[in-house]
């Protein structure tokens, strides 16, 4: 294990919100060719064996004395496809989880994601039975053709289905994922795609732009030339298209890739933006305690030996330094449209982000690529779909 211990002791900290505990289950049906994510085709006896190991790590680590006297403020199951393990096993890995970690199910959001193909009516009503109150449902089209080209195991009429049954199971809090940019797409069936997800009347929309990811088939058959891909201006008319008409229908964009209704911003994933804490389960999870990173080893075998053997599946850990963190706290508040407090990161890390970034970010004001409004620095207009490059900047 790599350790690297600089902590300033003079250093002041970003004051502690409830944190988020993850649970990663990373078990598909099958692979999707964009996909870069930690996940993999398991068969039976493997899922069984890493869940049990899941619920050693659920236990060993409640008794982390970071942990135990702190209680999570969000829980979410990702993968993977987490509903490719049985329902009535995730909702056992939830119970177990609200008993270790000292907390109940009225006082937290608690997601799961969805993959249309591995869940039916009776296992959504088991899942909200069980505690889980946010759904979120991976779509990424409405269009059936761009469906079987992503390589998803569904269809459009399933996504719809699966929302009516998790409507019908009692789901108020119900997130659509869907995704932009896909080869042979254009702005005709994007928008297509919206207005169909928009029928559904979900809470909460998390739009993604494609991403080649090296090493994964699409990005293989990019450099081959053989992934069409739409003119990255009919991209950017796709992403102006998005945010004019969810506006229109009453979603506010809370985050580069977010949408939500008033009240149904992802607690989850807002404390990941805020550089909050949390905890990671799982083979290739990450925890975060307070600015200490752990990383949990990938290898699934791996994992399960480990915890079989009594011992922590650590990987690697690191202690960020305090300018390494106030970086970090900058880049990542600044996906969220309201941006970052800057008399917050003054008085949390002693540094003035003006200060600091000096004439890096004066550049980024002079291009109207950030701005700052009454105490907050935050990506303009004209710099949302340049986020990356802004940050990469302020790194």
């Amino acid at each position: 294990m790599n350790v690297s211990k600089s902590c300033d002791k003079s250093q002041r900290t970003w004051p502690e919100e409830p944190y988020g505990l993850y649970l990663h289950l990373p078990f598909c049906l099958q692979k999707c060719p964009y996909c870069s994510f930690h996940s993999l085709v398991g068969s039976n006896s493997l899922i069984d064996r890493y869940t049990k190991a899941l619920f050693k790590q659920i236990e060993t680590m409640a008794s982390h004395h970071w942990t135990r006297t702190k209680s999570p403020g969000s829980i979410f199951f990702g993968g993977g496809s987490p509903t490719i393990v049985s329902p009535q096993i995730l909702g056992d890995l939830l119970s177990a989880c609200l008993s270790a970690y000292q907390t109940n199910c009225n006082d937290v959001e608690i997601s799961i994601e969805v993959n249309p193909a591995t869940i039916d009516r009776a296992g959504l009503s088991t899942l909200r039975q069980a505690g889980f109150n946010r759904i979120s449902i991976g779509a990424q089209s409405f269009h059936d053709k761009e469906l079987q080209q992503l390589g998803r195991p569904h269809s459009a009429e399933d996504i719809c289905r699966v929302i009516q049954e998790a409507k019908d199971a009692g789901f108020t809090n119900l997130s659509i994922d869907l995704m932009y940019g896909l080869p042979g797409q254009d702005e005709a069936t994007w928008q297509e795609t919206l207005h169909q997800a928009l029928k559904q009347n979900p809470d909460h929309f998390s739009i993604y732009e494609l991403t080649l990811e090296p090493g994964t088939p699409f990005s293989n058959l990019a450099e081959k030339g053989k992934l069409r891909l739409p003119h990255e201006d009919t991209v950017l008319q796709m992403m102006e298209f998005t945010l004019s008409l969810f506006e229109d229908k009453g979603y506010s964009q809370y985050e580069i890739s977010n949408y939500a209704k008033k009240g149904y911003s992802c607690l989850h994933n807002i404390n990941y933006w805020q550089n909050g804490s949390y905890i990671g389960l799982g083979s290739g999870a990450v925890s975060c305690l307070s600015g200490r990173r752990i990383r949990t080893v990938r290898d699934v075998e791996q994992f399960c030996l480990l915890l079989e053997q009594g011992q922590f599946p650590w990987a690697e850990e690191e202690i960020l330094d305090h300018e390494a963190r106030f970086r970090e706290t900058v880049i990542m508040g600044l996906r969220m449209t309201k941006g970052v407090s800057l008399s917050r990161l003054q008085n949390s890390y002693d540094l003035d982000p003006l200060d600091y970034y000096g004439k890096v970010l004066q550049s980024l004001l002079n291009q109207n690529l950030v701005q700052i409004e009454e105490d907050r620095l935050r990506l303009s207009k004209k710099g949302l779909p340049l986020a990356n490059f802004v940050m990469a900047e302020l790194v």
